[in-house]
């Protein structure tokens, strides 16, 4: 049986990981010249857990592959998820994951607003 704590660490990663997504999808909503781009744009997003260590591990990927997926910001949150529920180590994907959603959070409220006050005065 999985321990509630271990519950709770992966709710509260899921709650920096998810408005971290939301900002950032906004931000390309932002940047967007129309509602056709936007969605083109976030829709790139969708593709990101198949480059990620989500459903194979990275070392049975080819060369280029392997780099995409264990430098970008969604395999340190699957396999920090994943080591919480089954209980296995995760090793240092736990701190890399929250500084990749604490980065992309920061980064994208930040542009996102900027980006909304210029184009309101445009």
């Amino acid at each position: 049986m999985i321990r509630p704590s271990r519950w709770l660490a992966v709710a509260g990663l899921l709650l920096l990981h998810v408005p971290a997504l939301s900002w950032l999808a906004a931000l390309l909503g932002v940047l967007a010249s129309g509602v056709e781009s936007a969605s083109a744009l976030s829709f790139l997003m969708l593709f990101l857990p198949y480059l990620s260590s989500a459903f194979v591990p990275p070392e049975t990927l080819p060369t280029a592959l392997r780099a995409v997926a264990e430098h970008q910001p969604i395999s340190p949150v699957i396999e920090t998820v994943r080591g919480l529920l089954t209980g296995t180590p995760s090793g240092s994907s736990g701190w890399l994951a929250l500084l990749w959603c604490s980065g992309i959070l920061a980064t994208a409220v930040t542009a996102a607003g900027w980006a909304y006050r210029r184009r309101g005065r445009s």
